[in-house]
């Protein structure tokens, strides 16, 4: 195991700057993952900690000792990646031991490790099979028990789940985390879905056009946001988010509505706002607002039965509102409905800057 540190990084290509002086120090053992849109950079921070990547400024430690100059294969790292990159014409026992032979290891020991991974992965019975008679789930997890054998300093994931379907990738998920668990390696983790990034990680690294928006765990990142970028990304539904003007005590949306919010909160001072609050904060109204809350009269656009529960969609002010509720609620499209939802629960940041607001 092992730490590993980003200090200034920074890459280009050409002028063309996609990674903009990244700093992140991450622990022995932890579960990192960088999340963010497609193009944001995270993909590219990590083929440069495997140095897949040149890197155009800064440093990358690992355990310590700076790896910019240090070829992949001696970083002592095992990465995985979106489409398997698994031999063909190879067992899936030959796929496993493949590294370890090109690194001299006897034979003795390669089967030792390539054993110990297969029984940990399930894939026992699966050792003989080539991979083209193995599904999508068998095949990601010959790939893992590849890194595995090799016993490596950090594991490095890159967007491994993206090619399977709905319900493999939440298994897998667990098979990941319960992996980790296990073996305690230090852990980066790429992907652009939000689920894996909250299930996942022991902190969630928020990227976007090559920076760092917020760095923090799961429950950090959801419940409070540090910028209007992350409130739009983590959650789904998305937090709802209204542009609001604060006069110094009140704040009104942009259709006129008054939303009473507390006077010593920072975002008396006046100015334009981004008013949010999550869908789950929500509920349709009935009787008088009890103290400390606030609502809005909607007209219902969507409704969407999931089950467990349902999402009322409506429009506040211009922009699109939700609310998840419990399924018995009885809401139609095209009904008026007022939806309640408390002042402690809402955000509240900068128009301008995107900053949150204490």
């Amino acid at each position: 195991m092992a730490t590993v540190e980003f200090s200034s990084l920074v890459k280009k290509y050409g002028p063309l700057e996609v990674v903009h002086s990244i700093d992140l120090a991450i622990r022995d053992g932890e579960f990192v993952v960088l999340v963010g849109p497609s193009g944001c950079g995270k993909s590219t921070c990590l083929r440069m900690l495997a140095g897949l990547e040149e890197i155009s400024g800064g440093k990358i430690l690992i355990d310590g000792q700076i790896v910019n100059e240090i070829e992949p294969r001696d970083r002592n790292i095992a990465m995985v990646f979106q489409d398997y990159a698994l031999y063909p014409h190879m067992s899936v026992y030959e796929n496993m031991a493949f590294s370890l032979q090109y690194r001299g290891f006897n034979k003795k020991e390669i089967k030792t490790r390539v054993a110990a991974a297969a029984t940990t992965l399930g894939l026992t019975d699966l050792l003989d099979r080539r991979p083209k008679q193995l599904s999508g789930g068998q095949r990601q997890r010959v790939a893992m028990g590849r890194a595995i054998v090799r016993d490596p300093q950090v594991f490095l994931f890159d967007e491994p789940l993206s090619n399977l379907d709905a319900k493999l990738r939440g298994s897998m998920r667990i098979e990941i985390k319960k992996l980790h668990r296990r073996l305690g390696v230090t852990t980066v983790y790429v992907t652009h879905d939000q689920v894996e990034a909250m299930t996942l990680a022991d902190r969630v690294v928020v990227m976007n056009n090559g920076r760092i928006e917020q760095v923090g765990t799961p429950e950090q990142v959801y419940h409070h946001p540090e910028t209007l970028f992350v409130a739009s990304f983590i959650g789904s539904p998305t937090m709802n988010l209204v542009p609001a003007e604060h006069d110094g005590t009140l704040l009104r949306l942009n259709d006129g509505s008054v939303l009473i919010r507390q006077p010593e909160n920072k975002a008396a001072q006046p100015g334009a706002k981004m008013f949010g609050v999550r869908p789950e904060d929500v509920t349709v109204a009935e009787g008088p607002p009890p103290e400390g809350h606030s609502e809005v009269e909607v007209v219902v656009d969507v409704i969407e039965a999931l089950g467990a529960d349902t999402l009322v969609f409506a429009t506040v002010a211009g922009s699109p509102f939700a609310a998840r509720v419990p399924p018995a609620t009885r809401l139609q499209p095209g009904a008026s409905a007022r939806l309640r939802f408390p002042n402690d629960k809402t955000h509240l940041f900068d128009a301008d800057t995107g900053k949150a607001l204490a």
